[in-house]
């Protein structure tokens, strides 16, 4: 069901990923784990092609919310994230982007109301779209590539395996969890309870 602009959504919640089934699992798809995460959750599904993603419009605590995973690829996904948020008139405060994060250690999270794009080429051209960086971003630590010259490139779309999958399931789920926790109770208390 999609609402209309009148009555319409309050918040739009943005999963970063590349699309396609070459891309599952690996390190830049955080996001995407995310949203699978929540939509368990939320008993909703992310599969409605709208504003070049797959959407779903679901409610957290009493707010209509639009859930996105972009189907452009990484860098593009401002096209999308823009799109909706014109058609919506929501502000970049009530954007909630989840993305993956090299700078903070595996399965770690690092909730922030608004932020650079840290060399994160989704979230700049997320910011490029927005014409802020006001927006609140749910960032999932992907670790760090193994040595100086790894090419990160290589790193980000390297595949989870074994424990450290296992791990970023349980990140994903509390990333989720942080999602709701930021639309109901604001961004302290849900920095005070994740940003562990």
């Amino acid at each position: 069901m999609f609402l209309n602009k009148t009555g319409s959504v309050s918040w739009l919640v943005v999963f970063l990923g590349n699309p396609g089934p070459k891309y599952a699992c690996t390190r830049h798809n955080a996001g995407f784990m995310a949203g699978e995460a929540l939509e368990k959750k939320l008993g909703v599904s992310i599969s409605r092609l709208r504003f070049k993603a797959l959407t779903a419009a679901a409610e957290i605590h009493g707010e209509k919310v639009l859930l996105m995973k972009p189907q452009t690829f990484m860098n593009l996904s401002g096209d999308a994230v823009g799109e909706a948020a014109r058609f919506y008139r929501v502000p970049p405060e009530h954007v909630i982007v989840v993305s993956d994060e090299v700078s903070l250690p595996l399965a770690r999270l690092r909730v922030r109301p608004k932020g650079s794009a840290g060399g994160h080429n989704g979230l700049k051209s997320i910011i490029a779209a927005l014409g802020s960086d006001a927006f609140p971003r749910i960032r999932i630590g992907v670790g760090a590539p193994p040595h100086p010259d790894y090419d990160m490139a290589d790193w980000v779309l390297s595949v989870f395996r074994d424990r450290d999958l296992e791990d970023m399931r349980a990140a994903a789920d509390r990333a989720a969890e942080a999602v709701i926790c930021y639309i109901g109770e604001g961004p302290e208390r849900t920095m005070n309870l994740f940003n562990a």
